[in-house]
């Protein structure tokens, strides 16, 4: 018999939901150009479309909320929230952003010194990749072979190819390497864990070519759990010490804090001890976020994410987060869904390649998966494939993805299991008549992060 954790708290505020019927579905999907990240909220039933910053705050949280010191400049609140940080990661300086985007905006035009540099990362996400690309840069995947298996019982499939980090390094000459970026945990992989170890790898080839390290580090908490959980000689040690570890290994933190900070909104930019990068991040983020003391954030907001970020290390709601993504994965493959296995730590990823293999790369499959999952049960999720990787910025073709995920992204301390075990029958349903599913048509395509706001039509 399988065993899940409880959750670790309460419910004692409720948001009501409601379900519009099938025909009214497809009709605002039809409204939306077949593309779920256009539906309004209320049209939705169950809403896996991201976990980024729809979880639920804690009771200490909303009163932190109240404490908030709504200063310009130099609050209280911020200097609660960087002793938080600080405490946590051990780096020096400490610049609040409204949110992950907007720490990437600031932070890698200052790493990306020329056009045509090279980032590299175990995989960029949609976000990154873009503000590489924004900065002018060209961003480099560098995955371990074992993330394309997704049957392989695998711990850590986050994790970087060392072997072909080391040979993109040579090809493209280490002074035209702007960072190497640690995604962690490797969402585009299937939200999968990277382990010490690799990061360890990493930062020696790193530091033998003199490159900065960037953690991308939305999710980090869960990954050190993952590393308690499953690398060798960590079992007995806390989660904090892990993460800590973790900082000790890069030079510079990145956050969307809307993850792993359980907050709705916030961003951070940390930096170990580069003081010259951190005037320069002063410099950027006045004309992009606000003042470097509140990063376009409320007082309220920088106190309740203080709060969060210790809230997000405690180990009884790790265990219960990894167990819900846990026993959602469990009810698919039962049903014959196929998914990125093990299930990482925010979200369920499915294999509609595996699902639609009729449909081209690019008419999208795993869009069209998300768009029935829709219509079959109201249940909003997001595609995590050649739709999101985009086109090359040199040739303008459209980018193959090594797979058509789509992402049942669960929001933290939100859901219930009788919610998932909906999600489970529904994308059953969809499952069985897969092969019969036909491909997307562009309507409009913005040429950066199309994804978002991109509006299509189904293939006659």
């Amino acid at each position: 018999m399988k065993y899940y954790s409880l959750p670790p708290f309460r419910i004692k505020m409720v948001e009501p939901i409601k379900q519009i019927t099938k025909e009214e579905r497809i009709e605002r999907l039809k409204e939306a150009g077949f593309n779920p990240f256009r539906l309004k909220s209320e049209d939705v039933f169950i809403d896996l479309l991201t976990d980024s910053g729809t979880g639920a705050m804690s009771h200490y949280q909303w009163s932190a909320l109240m404490m908030g010191d709504e200063a310009y400049a130099g609050s209280r609140s911020f200097y609660r929230l960087e002793k938080a940080v600080k405490d946590i990661t051990g780096y020096k300086y400490v610049i609040p952003a409204h949110q992950g985007r907007g720490a990437e905006q600031v932070a890698l035009p200052n790493l990306i010194k020329r056009k045509g540099m090279y980032v590299i990362s175990n995989i960029h996400f949609d976000t990154t990749r873009a503000h590489v690309e924004l900065a002018g840069g060209r961003a480099l995947d560098c995955a371990c072979e074992e993330c394309f298996d997704l049957s392989l019982d695998y711990p850590f499939k986050g994790n970087f190819n060392i072997i072909k980090l080391k040979e993109l390094i040579e090809e493209k000459g280490k002074d035209n390497i702007a960072a190497i970026i640690m995604t962690i945990t490797n969402n585009s992989a299937g939200g999968q864990p990277v382990s010490l170890e690799n990061m360890r790898e990493v930062n020696k080839i790193a530091r033998m070519n003199s490159i900065p390290i960037v953690i991308d580090g939305a999710r980090y908490a869960e990954n050190s759990y993952f590393i308690k959980l499953r690398e060798k000689g960590y079992n007995e040690k806390s989660v904090r010490d892990i993460a800590k570890e973790t900082f000790d290994l890069a030079d510079v933190f990145l956050m969307s804090s809307k993850k792993d900070g359980l907050v709705n909104i916030g961003g951070l930019i940390a930096i170990k001890d580069n003081e010259e990068l951190f005037r320069q991040c002063q410099v950027r983020v006045i004309p992009m976020e606000g003042f470097p003391t509140y990063g376009g954030l409320s007082g309220r907001d920088m106190d309740a994410l203080a709060v969060g970020l210790n809230e997000a290390l405690e180990e009884d709601y790790l265990q219960y987060r990894l167990d819900e993504i846990r026993y959602l994965g469990d009810k698919l493959q039962e049903g014959g869904v196929p998914i990125q296995y093990p299930t990482g730590g925010h979200a369920v990823f499915v294999d509609c390649g595996a699902i639609c293999p009729q449909i081209p790369f690019d008419q999208f499959p795993a869009q069209v998966v998300c768009n029935e999952l829709y219509i079959e049960g109201g249940i909003r999720a997001v595609e995590i494939g050649s739709l999101l990787l985009g086109r090359d910025p040199d040739t303008h073709e459209n980018l193959k993805a090594d797979k058509e995920f789509m992402r049942l992204t669960i929001p933290r301390r939100t859901y219930t299991l009788e919610h998932l075990n909906y999600v489970a029958r529904c994308l059953i349903e969809v499952c069985k008549r897969g092969k019969e599913l036909k491909g997307l048509d562009f309507v409009y395509e913005s040429p950066i992060l199309r994804h978002f706001t991109a509006e299509f039509k189904p293939k006659e």
